[in-house]
């Protein structure tokens, strides 16, 4: 018994910093996510515990001390038992095959939303926030064109507003993922992904990078902050305030890689800049430019910006 305690201690240690903010998300996706996660859990419950059960049953029954046991030899079928046996996984595959691919379409982070929350559609004049995000070695550098803004390792959007993510990176591949917000989404060198989410409650919500990019990954991490409208005002403008300029030869010193950077601000962001990471074509006449390629090939594209990846569930 010592023993044991001995070896419940460290386990109830390491356990004692877990957190389960994909079972108590604040964003309206991720609840989605969450309840499919349950429901699909509760549904193979449905056969795993009574197998689980009825097997020790058996065991317990059957055992060699039980005289009053039945002992058939010549027993082999049972029509009920065989309908049981088959008919009941069937059932739970059917549903869970339903849900999925209702689920699959419904929680596409590529689809527009149509609600902020359960039976809270999204209001016909409600405009989504748009926020470019790039995966840079090590940290994430968002722009948000509407405002004029860019931040490094800061992520800011008001309650109950729509967020449209355009995801890249500019090396390698990385996965953004708020687990408050929703699942997580690839960053791609070259290529853009998606992701439209919303926040339900204000607060601080932790980011990071979910997929290995090398010796600084383990810090790539970022606060998103979820605020009023006005909060978000104010934080804009503490941003234009407190910035500098993200030209395009500041932005090449940024992409250097660095570990552990804390957050930063700029007032002004280069026009096309985005546009620019995401086709390789910070320097117009770089080998490497997608819109170059384009030309060069007589109208033929051959590079991969614009392409979609397919969306990812939560880890």
């Amino acid at each position: 018994m010592k023993a044991f305690r001995g070896l419940l201690l460290p386990v109830a240690a390491l356990l004692a910093g877990c957190q389960t903010v994909l079972m108590s998300p604040s964003g309206d996706l991720a609840v989605q996510q969450r309840n499919l996660i349950i429901t699909s859990t509760v549904l193979m419950l449905l056969i795993i515990v009574p197998v689980i059960a009825l097997t020790l049953l058996f065991a317990w029954h059957f055992r060699a001390s039980n005289k009053k046991a039945t002992y058939d030899p010549d027993w082999d079928h049972s029509t009920i038992l065989e309908l049981l046996i088959w008919s009941a996984p069937l059932l739970i595959i059917i549903a869970l095959g339903a849900i999925t691919w209702v689920s699959t379409h419904k929680l596409d982070p590529y689809r527009p939303l149509d609600r902020i929350a359960a039976g809270r559609p999204v209001p016909t004049e409600a405009r989504p926030l748009t926020v470019n995000v790039v995966a840079l070695d090590w940290k994430w550098l968002f722009i948000y064109p509407e405002q004029g803004i860019a931040t490094v390792n800061e992520l800011a959007a008001p309650v109950d507003r729509p967020i449209s993510f355009n995801i890249t990176a500019s090396t390698v591949m990385n996965s953004f993922f708020i687990p408050a917000l929703a699942g997580q989404i690839y960053a791609m060198p070259g290529m853009q992904t998606t992701l439209q989410a919303v926040i339900n409650r204000p607060g601080e919500f932790e980011g990071f990078s979910a997929n290995y990019s090398g010796r600084g990954f383990s810090g790539m991490h970022f606060t998103f902050h979820g605020m009023s409208e006005d909060g978000f005002a104010q934080w804009v403008q503490k941003a234009k305030a407190s910035g500098g300029d993200l030209s395009r030869d500041a932005y090449v010193k940024l992409a250097e890689p660095s570990e552990n950077e804390p957050p930063r601000y700029y007032a002004t962001v280069a026009p096309g800049l985005y546009q620019a990471i995401l086709t390789h074509c910070l320097q117009p006449d770089s080998p490497s430019c997608m819109s170059r390629m384009h030309t060069k090939n007589g109208g033929e594209a051959t590079g991969m910006a614009g392409m979609s990846m397919p969306p990812t569930t939560p880890h």
